[in-house]
């Protein structure tokens, strides 16, 4: 079985953040000790591979993406953590540093095959949050490590996401649903609560932050699968990260080449997001890619337990501030299938939706990347 683990890692607490060339230094030392890695030894003979890896270096530590095979997820979880743990202690430069967070990313189809993989005398239980949890409280009984701590897992994730508000920095917070000092009159406390909390939208802000390195993450390895597979989404036999998430209608349509151009569509929306220099949405490509990136936004919250009503509502006034209008959603409505595409749609003012406008700019002044813009056959011309 295949599974994808994250390893989120820290600098000592106190420290100095690292310049350009600590951090070059940082990602040659870590990519050379997981290189140096093929197979991890497990108890009663069991083995874990590593295949590839992913360094993704930042000021005040290191995420890695270690791709691994094991017989199960607690197997894959253990035996990475083993591996970074040794590595960083064996390292003089990197010996202080922290493992904050080690997790398996599971895709929901491969779930049940890591059930049933596990499945003996000592199963876990089949809910996959309270294996982890089982599984964490035998390795503390065993290895003498710490218990698995729901809450702190929540409170460093809050905060991991706090900080990285900061890189989204095309919106400010009246964006997400925040009062424009400016715009208060001073005639009462219902003028207050009529906003959200400047916390509620950096939290909503780090969550995009965050699901942008996802969102980015799972297309890559969906441009991967189908290049590979050399099929399309409609016809892929392996599973699939983000793609299948577009619009079903098209599923035949989303080769590896599509996978390309929707992947760069989505580098250049939210590298305007974070450079601050986002003005519109500038094709119905990007349009789909943000729905995707509301989507991971919205799983990682829940997922740490951060999704709350005034969190949520954050999400929706971005939402609504963002997009120009919702006709892309009509593309996930097989009951008006032509419409969008015929005089009707015309008719309405509907944006044109076939397939192959979706990477067309709506006007002069929008920006497409090059490569998205290219229709198939002039690539390579």
């Amino acid at each position: 079985m295949t599974y994808a683990v994250t390893v989120d890692t820290s600098i000592p607490v106190g420290s100095p953040e690292m310049d350009a060339l600590q951090r070059a230094g940082a990602v040659a030392l870590l990519e050379k000790g997981i290189s140096s890695v093929e197979t991890i030894e497990g108890p009663d003979g069991m083995e874990v591979d590593i295949f590839e890896s992913i360094v993704a270096v930042h000021p005040g530590g290191a995420l890695l993406k270690i791709f691994v095979d094991a017989p199960a997820l607690e197997f894959a979880e253990e035996a990475v953590q083993t591996v970074v743990g040794e590595l960083l202690e064996r390292s003089e430069l990197l010996a202080e540093w922290t493992v904050d967070r080690c997790e398996v990313q599971l895709h929901p189809k491969l779930a049940q095959e890591s059930l049933d993989a596990a499945d003996g005398p000592d199963t876990s239980p089949a809910d996959a949050a309270a294996r982890k949890a089982h599984h964490a409280e035998r390795t503390s009984a065993g290895g003498g490590q710490e218990k698995y701590d729901a809450e702190a897992e929540t409170q460093a994730a809050r905060s991991r996401m706090l900080t990285m508000s900061a890189e989204l920095r095309s919106f400010p917070p009246v964006m997400f649903g925040v009062l424009d000092p400016e715009d208060d009159d001073g005639e009462g406390e219902e003028d207050v609560d009529a906003g959200l909390l400047a916390e509620d939208a950096k939290l909503a802000a780090g969550a995009l932050v965050y699901g942008t390195h996802l969102l980015v993450d799972e297309l890559f390895q969906d441009v991967q699968t189908l290049t590979q597979t050399r099929s399309n989404v409609a016809e892929c036999e392996k599973p699939l990260w983000l793609l299948e998430e577009l619009p079903g209608r098209y599923a035949l349509e989303y080769d590896a080449h599509f996978a390309r151009r929707f992947l760069v569509t989505a580098i250049a929306m939210t590298s305007r997001f974070t450079s601050g220099t986002f003005q519109q949405l500038s094709c119905l490509a990007e349009e789909l890619a943000l729905r995707l990136l509301l989507r991971e936004a919205s799983v990682c919250l829940e997922t740490f337990g951060l999704m709350d009503e005034s969190v949520a509502a954050a999400l929706e006034a971005f939402t609504e501030n963002v997009y120009e209008d919702m006709d892309h959603e009509w593309l996930y409505d097989d009951s008006v299938d032509e419409i969008d595409e015929g005089a009707a749609g015309e008719a309405l003012g509907v944006t044109p939706m076939a397939i192959g406008s979706w990477f067309t700019p709506f006007n002069k002044g929008r920006y497409v990347h090059p490569y998205a813009g290219a229709a198939p056959e002039d690539v390579g011309q």
